[in-house]
C-alpha cells in the first residue's frame, strides 16, 4: 500500500490557509506519533529491535496489509520505548511536531500499560510525560492534555491495570481528562469493559473509547450504551445504521474522524468511499484527526486538506471543522473561546488579503 497520502488535489492557496489555521486535535496516539527520526533514534538505542534504524526504510515497513499487521507493526515501535528518557523525547518531538502545525491543544492518547508492563516504573512514566507536558505549553504555547487509554488486544487485565493508573491520585498526572479503549475491535467486545469505564468516569474522566473503526454500527451502540461515551473514536460504520446517526447529532456525540488512518488500515477502500460526507449530511458533529500520522504518511494539515476536497470546503468551511474540535474538546470554557477566536481572527485576515 502506498504511503505518504498527502492530498494533491488542495488548491495551493487553500493548503496555505491551512497551514496558518489554529486546530485542537482529538484523535492522537502518542507512540503513533514518533516521527521517523525519533523512531529511528529509538531503535538505535534499542538495537535488538526490528524496526529499521533508516528513516527512509521505515515507509516500507510503515507499510501495512491490513489492519491486524496495523498492530503488530505498531507494536514493535511501542517496544522501542523502554526507559523514562525514552518516554519524555517522545512525548516533546510530538508536542513540537503538533505546534508546528498550529495545534492550539492536543488531547494526547497514551497507553501506559504497554510502559509499565516493559518495567518502566510507573511515577517516573506520569513524571516523563508531565515534564514534557509543561515544557511544551512553555516553548511551543501547545496545551497537552492526555486520554489514558486500555489496549483492548491485553485484555482485563490490561483494562485493570489502566484503570488503577488512572484513578489512584498519588499516580493520576495532572493533564489527564479522559478514559479510552484502543487496538482492534474484532473478538474484543465493548460491554466487558463496562466497570472499568464506570470506575474511571466516578474519578471525573471523560469516556473516549474507539468503536466501530473496524466493525459494524452495533460496536458503536455497545460504547454508548455500556462505556457511556462521549465522543467516539473513529465510528466509520456509523454510517451504516440511520439510528445512530440521528442518535450521535441529536445528542452532539463527535467523531473522532481520521480518513488516511482508515484507508491505510484498509477501513476504508478508498478516500472517495470514505463515510464523512454521510456524517456531515447527518448533521453529527465531525472533528478532523490524524491518528497514527507518521505511519499513515500523513500530519494534521493533510487531513484539512483531504476533508476540504471530500466535502467541498473553502476557508469558512474549514474554519468551521476546526471549531468542532474546539467544541468537542474537554479544554475549559475560557480556553474554548481562546482557541475559537484565534480561528475567527485567522480566517478574517485571510480573507481581508
Amino acid at each position: 500500500m502506498t504511503q505518504h497520502l498527502v492530498d494533491p488535489h488542495a488548491p495551493r492557496d487553500l493548503k496555505a490557509f491551512i497551514a496558518d489555521l489554529p486546530k485542537a486535535e482529538l484523535h492522537v496516539h502518542h507512540v503513533g506519533s514518533a516521527s521517523p527520526r525519533i523512531v529511528s533514534e529509538l531503535a538505535a538505542r534499542h538495537p535488538d529491535s526490528k524496526v529499521p534504524t533508516d528513516p527512509e526504510a521505515l515507509a516500507d515497513y510503515f507499510t501495512f496489509t491490513d489492519f491486524a499487521h496495523f498492530i503488530d507493526v505498531y507494536l514493535s515501535v511501542v517496544d522501542l520505548i523502554r526507559t523514562p528518557e525514552d518516554v519524555r523525547l517522545l512525548t516533546y518531538e510530538v508536542a513540537r511536531d503538533l505546534a508546528r502545525q498550529q495545534v492550539r491543544y492536543a488531547e494526547l492518547t497514551i497507553t501506559p500499560f504497554s510502559s509499565t508492563r516493559r518495567g518502566i516504573d510507573e511515577r517516573a512514566f506520569m513524571d516523563a510525560i508531565e515534564d514534557a507536558r509543561k515544557a511544551a505549553e512553555a516553548e511551543f504555547g501547545t496545551v497537552l492534555r492526555w486520554c489514558f487509554d486500555i489496549p483492548g488486544e491485553a485484555g482485563l487485565e490490561a483494562a485493570e491495570e489502566t484503570t488503577r493508573l488512572a484513578t489512584d491520585d498519588r499516580l493520576r498526572p495532572e493533564g489527564l481528562v479522559s478514559f479510552g479503549l484502543g487496538g482492534p475491535e474484532v473478538g474484543v467486545e465493548r460491554p466487558q469493559f463496562k466497570p472499568y469505564f464506570d470506575r474511571a468516569i466516578a474519578a471525573g474522566l471523560h469516556s473516549v473509547p474507539h468503536a466501530g473503526e473496524t466493525t459494524g454500527p452495533q460496536t458503536v451502540w455497545d460504547a454508548l450504551t455500556h462505556l457511556r461515551a462521549e465522543r467516539i473514536g473513529h465510528g466509520t460504520s456509523s454510517a451504516q445504521d440511520p439510528k445512530l446517526l440521528a442518535h450521535l447529532a441529536e445528542h452532539r456525540i463527535a467523531l473522532e474522524v481520521c480518513p488516511t488512518s482508515n484507508i491505510a488500515t484498509r477501513a476504508v477502500r478508498t478516500l472517495d468511499e470514505h463515510p464523512i460526507k454521510e456524517f456531515v449530511r447527518a448533521g453529527v458533529l465531525v472533528t478532523i484527526n490524524s491518528d497514527d500520522p507518521p505511519m499513515f504518511g500523513t500530519d494534521l494539515d493533510n487531513e484539512y486538506a483531504v476533508a476540504a476536497r471530500l466535502l467541498d470546503l473553502d476557508e469558512r468551511g474549514l474554519a468551521e471543522l476546526a471549531k468542532n474540535a474546539v467544541e468537542a474538546s474537554f479544554l475549559d470554557t475560557a480556553g474554548k473561546a481562546r482557541i475559537t477566536g484565534e480561528i475567527d481572527a485567522c480566517t478574517a485576515q485571510w480573507l481581508s488579503r
